[in-house]
């Protein structure tokens, strides 16, 4: 076999290669791009908007976040643990890390937040059925909908001592 007759199979190798990295090294670039140009990065309620969840489901006062789009990993970090009461009356607490899984409509696996029902219970799953839907869906050992509206607006986060 000459060199001639291995270089296609060799491109054919390097395309089928490319393919299957170039959504990862893509968003890798354009990340770094972005930071080398000074782009601003998205704000956390316009994510969460983007994903059809109600912007205001995390404090105003969050530090920063992290999102992993090809694992769809959410990671959020606010000062220090917090509390925050609703409009509709609920209360939900963040620890100073919130690690969930962001997809379309649905924020799962979630770790650090609590919402008050009698005592307080970890919060696993956010969710809504539709863009069209006035309800958000709260698992926290039990399923309950919550109006939407409570959760269109960041509030700012009540500092606590313990999360």
């Amino acid at each position: 076999m000459t060199l001639k007759s291995t270089k296609p199979m060799i491109d054919i190798v390097i395309a089928r290669a490319k393919g299957t990295l170039s959504s990862t090294v893509e968003e890798k670039a354009k990340w770094i791009f972005n930071k080398l140009k000074g782009s601003p990065p998205k704000t956390l309620p316009d994510l969460l908007r983007e994903y059809n969840l109600p912007p205001g489901l995390f404090p105003q006062n969050i530090t920063c976040y992290e999102f992993d789009e090809t694992k769809a990993r959410l990671i959020v970090y606010l000062p220090s643990p917090c509390e925050v009461s609703f409009k509709d009356s609920s209360v939900i607490r963040y620890a100073n890390r919130v690690k969930a899984i962001l997809l379309r409509g649905k924020l799962t696996g979630i770790e650090g937040m609590k919402t008050k029902v009698l005592v307080w219970v970890k919060v696993t799953c956010v969710a809504v059925e539709s863009s069209k839907s006035d309800k958000v869906w709260f698992t926290a050992g039990v399923k309950k909908s919550r109006s939407k509206d409570a959760y269109l607006v960041a509030s700012n986060g009540v500092r606590i001592e313990d999360f």
